[in-house]
């Protein structure tokens, strides 16, 4: 995989950027040889490229792409969804490229370290970015969770579960949720951080994850 030809050089998508220096910027240099975590960051290459054409062909990662990808559905609109792809687009251009998916992915090793998935986490949930986390913010990413796994929680039931979440958290009481509370909250509840680590990240050389069976690009589209 390290030979690339000058054809594939030419159709190199935006924000294309060298393996070599992704491998030295994120955890896929720190658990392997710099020979193997290159080859890591190719792997994903092809990864990426199946996600961007998977419905507008242009070689970038859109939002519908990107829900694809996540949950086998490009048109119901999902507020998780919606947030990791807010927080991968780093350049905040409303498209995820190449370099800005191996450096957000990099927090989903399990190989990195957890205060990094901690503070992953907490802007997650932060979705006023306002750096604290309100009830209300808390309450809409329960919904979306509860939505997304289609657990059917009566009004009262879920109103519950808002407020002991929050009680336990907010361990000043001052209404809100800041980024030391939330690390504490996090460290006391494991669970949260489930969906942080994708164990294939571990070895993406050997095997992609199953939703890249699902995209509609053909080899020969890439």
């Amino acid at each position: 995989m390290g030979c690339v030809s000058s054809k594939e050089s030419r159709r190199r998508p935006q924000g294309y950027e060298d393996p070599n220096t992704l491998a030295r910027e994120t955890t896929f240099l720190y658990h392997t040889p710099v020979a193997v975590s290159v080859n890591e960051v190719e792997a994903l290459y092809e990864l990426y490229k199946r996600i961007s054409y998977s419905i507008t062909k242009d070689g970038l990662i859109h939002k519908e792409e990107f829900q694809l990808a996540l949950f086998r559905n490009s048109n119901k609109r999902n507020l998780f969804a919606d947030r990791i792809f807010d927080l991968f687009d780093l350049k905040r251009n409303g498209v995820i490229e190449f370099g800005e998916f191996v450096r957000s992915l990099d927090v989903f090793h399990p190989d990195t370290p957890v205060e990094e998935k901690i503070a992953f986490a907490f802007r997650l949930y932060d979705l006023r970015g306002t750096g604290f986390i309100g009830r209300e913010e808390l309450k809409e990413m329960v919904l979306a969770i509860l939505n997304e796994s289609e657990l059917l929680l009566s009004d009262d039931a879920v109103e519950e579960i808002v407020d002991q979440t929050f009680r336990q958290a907010d361990m000043n009481g001052d209404g809100k949720i800041d980024p030391d509370e939330w690390k504490v909250f996090a460290s006391k509840n494991p669970a949260l951080l489930k969906n942080m680590t994708l164990p294939y990240l571990k070895d993406i050389t050997m095997a992609f994850p199953s939703f890249v069976l699902n995209s509609g690009a053909s080899d020969d589209e890439l």
